[in-house]
């Protein structure tokens, strides 16, 4: 069973040099695996979620389950703000590109997107509000002239991994051309 958040690197592995290689185009997927200090940040929050659990039970053994069940709640909450952080990013399938964040989702049909291309422009530095860096960013152009930022380099699935940020640009770059009307 394929994980769904380790994607589309294995897939460029082939012998054979086509832009979009996957079998199921309606699917949604990430064309790219997720980053180092991603992957990095969720695993520290599943080793804080483990000793909350070992408090939980602790507490629970202890005679007090109300304290127990706190412990629980904060535990599972923990757990899912990890899995949620592995799932942040870009998505496409036949259908269009997806722009996963922590609190939200934004989903946008091929149809009203007018293109998507690789600019130079200040970004931030892994997603923090105040720390602003040169850098590229894939920006999506909606129908209308409105922007919207998909990927940055300076981000926590590509930072110092400039070849892997070149890689995913040109593959949501592949599905926009597949799929985008023309003009």
């Amino acid at each position: 069973m394929p994980l769904p958040f380790l994607t589309a690197d294995r897939a460029f592995d082939t012998d054979e040099d086509v832009a979009l290689p996957f079998e199921d185009h309606d699917q949604w997927r990430r064309p790219y695996r997720p980053g180092p200090w991603r992957v990095g940040a969720a695993a520290v929050a599943l080793l804080l979620a483990s000793f909350v659990l070992l408090a939980a039970m602790i507490t629970a053994f202890a005679g007090t389950a109300v304290g127990g069940l706190v412990c629980l709640g904060v535990a599972a909450l923990v757990i899912a703000a990890a899995l949620r952080l592995l799932r942040i990013g870009t998505w496409v399938s036949r259908e269009g590109v997806r722009r996963v964040a922590f609190l939200r989702t934004e989903t946008l049909p091929w149809g009203r997107v007018s293109g998507v291309r690789t600019v130079q422009q200040p970004v931030r530095l892994l997603g923090l509000p105040r720390t602003v860096v040169q850098g590229q960013a894939l920006v999506l152009v909606r129908q209308g002239g409105e922007q919207l930022t998909l990927l940055t380099d300076h981000s926590a699935d590509f930072l110092a991994r400039v070849e892997a940020f070149d890689r995913a640009a040109d593959a949501v770059e592949a599905w926009s051309a597949e799929y985008a009307p023309k003009d």
